[in-house]
């Protein structure tokens, strides 16, 4: 599955009126003080980011059916709430981690395709190239990520 199909690809994000420009869009010159912001950059920052998304997704999709794989389990053997604590829970727990991760790369996703990726969420400077090359999805500069 592409991330087109899950997330909505950028022809189907809606664009920003006129009303929205502070807040949506980079000011003049923000791409020749942070080049990794520039719009003929994006490609590259989406294949990244689509990468991460796959990874995710497997990660979620293996411990989805490892959970369900367990609940059967302890369903046939009868073992009960003991069991599901040691076995299933943990994986339960494991999911629902992933699956937060990936909600964020999307939200990554369409913060691309709306112009605002790469621009903390907080004070609107531009996030380090090398943090979001680490971190793609990262909403905050580090100074406001702590």
């Amino acid at each position: 599955m592409s991330a087109d199909l899950a997330i909505g690809s950028p022809r189907t994000v809606r664009s920003e009126s006129a009303t929205d420009w502070p807040h949506a869009w980079p000011e003049p010159g923000a791409a020749e003080r942070a080049p990794h912001l520039a719009p003929e950059a994006r490609p590259r920052w989406r294949v990244l980011l689509e990468a991460h998304w796959r990874a995710r997704l497997e990660r979620v999709t293996e411990l989805s059916l490892a959970y369900h794989d367990a609940e059967e389990a302890i369903a046939r053997t009868g073992h009960g709430a003991a069991a599901h604590e040691r076995q299933a829970r943990p994986l339960l727990r494991q999911a629902v981690a992933e699956r937060r991760a990936l909600a964020e790369i999307e939200a990554a996703l369409v913060r691309l395709a709306k112009g605002t990726f790469g621009r903390c969420e907080r004070c609107r400077e531009p996030v380090p190239a090398a943090r979001l090359t680490r971190t793609p999805q990262a909403r905050y500069c580090a100074d406001c990520d702590r």
